[in-house]
């Protein structure tokens, strides 16, 4: 049996010390200040946000910081802790949307779409980063570098979008906008609300209907975990996504279909006419009779379902049914597991161990067919419950799992 590895969260002096530390010793040179964004995680409401529904993202204390110094040309050099010596650099002088290869478009990507959006006075700099978000895991590292990024160039090139929840908006622009246009990975929206737009103590509940603006479609809901006793175990499965054989984009398809059958503009309208009903259960049934197969009922009913199972988690958890939201997180991945079957054996294998071992509710998080499952525990149960889970994926011939634990969540900012 090996030793799981548990991921610390760095403090804001450890992590800023090592950007700054590795800032010097790349350039020879004194950085401006120092920047940071944590890495986030899904507590539920899963395959919910591209039907216009509910999530219900956390930041974690795990961050990415970055040590920043403008620069007066349009260079841009970028060095990590992950290669301390494979300093790296572009150019934003006439570059253009996938015109640059690699980790570095997504920090070069904000600078790139902070001047598409009208900010010309945005020049190169030069960065180092350090992170505790791990890579791969579905906690969103690429929004925790997009994010610090954006948040430090906010500061040295003064443009003052970085202190109020309406400036984080248009951050959160440019940090999609780098991800989507520049680095070529499909986003949402999701991962940089929540690195930037999270505050302690509290859980960002995200609503994607369409018609809602970017200050309307997000409210903060109490996740205190310390005040009752918990830690939020997030354990990394290390299973190999397998999102290229079209999966994702199946099930998307599926679900706009049934929109079109059930004649709504997506299956939030569905979710909330079903819940606003005087029987929901039948109301349920009426909606799923009404489509033409079992694949397309199954989808529809883990969507409408699972929006349900967003609100009822913010109420149990705001008002201490701490049994209850364990048992939402069960329900959760019990439906993403029959009805949207988007699991594999290493999620629901490390699901099942937790919720055998004193977890009040374990679900996979994320897209699914790989990634990472989270479990609401009691404090100081993470360690040996993680343990337990890479035990038995030994014991089954997986790849050894890594997890960390939250205990409280992070937002970004300058850290000095």
């Amino acid at each position: 049996m090996s030793t799981v590895q548990f991921i610390k969260p760095l403090s804001g002096a450890e992590g800023s010390a090592r950007a700054s530390e590795l800032f010097r010793t790349t350039y020879d040179d004194q950085e401006a200040g120092v920047w940071s964004a944590p890495g986030r995680v899904n507590l539920i409401g899963e395959h919910t946000d591209y039907n216009a529904g509910l999530c219900l993202p956390i930041a974690l204390p795990h961050q990415t910081f970055i040590a920043l110094k403008p620069r007066q040309d349009d260079v841009v050099r970028v060095v990590s802790d992950v290669d301390p010596d494979g300093m790296t650099s572009a150019n934003l002088d006439g570059l253009e949307a996938r015109g640059v290869e690699g980790w570095i478009a997504y920090p070069v990507g904000v600078a790139w779409a902070l001047r598409q959006m009208g900010f010309t006075k945005v020049r190169g700099f030069d960065a180092a980063f350090v992170s505790c978000v791990p890579v791969g895991s579905g906690l969103s590292s690429s929004a925790a570098m997009t994010c610090s990024t954006a948040r430090a160039l906010d500061d040295v090139f003064d443009l003052g979008y970085g202190h109020s929840d309406a400036g984080r908006v248009t951050l959160i622009e440019s940090a999609m906008k780098s991800e989507n246009e520049m680095a070529g990975a499909s986003t949402g929206g999701l991962d940089q609300n929540a690195s930037m737009r999270c505050t302690a103590g509290h859980a960002l509940l995200l609503d994607c209907r369409p018609e809602l603006t970017p200050l309307e479609n997000t409210s903060q809901q109490p996740f205190d975990l310390t005040s009752h006793g918990l830690e939020l175990l997030v354990v990394d499965t290390q299973a190999p996504h397998q999102l290229n054989d079209g999966q994702y984009a199946q099930r998307r398809a599926t679900c706009e279909e049934a929109a079109k059958v059930l004649k709504v503009a997506n299956l939030r309208v569905a979710a909330d006419g079903i819940s606003k009903a005087d029987d929901p259960f039948q109301a349920l049934k009426e909606t799923l009779d009404a489509l033409p197969d079992e694949v397309m009922k199954k989808r529809v009913r883990h969507v409408v379902t699972e929006i349900a199972r967003v609100r009822s988690f913010v109420r149990a958890f705001a008002n201490g049914r701490i049994e209850e939201a364990g048992r939402l997180f069960n329900a959760s991945h019990d439906s993403l597991k029959a009805d949207y079957e988007v699991t594999v054996p290493e999620l629901d294998v490390a699901v099942d161990v937790a919720r055998a071992n004193g977890a009040y509710g374990a679900r996979m998080t994320g897209g699914g067919f790989g990634g990472s499952i989270i479990a609401l525990v009691d404090s100081g149960k993470s360690e040996d419950l993680a343990q337990k889970i890479a035990d038995e994926f030994a014991r089954q011939g997986f790849h050894a799992p890594r997890a960390l634990a939250a205990v409280a969540s992070a937002s970004a900012r300058k850290v000095r």
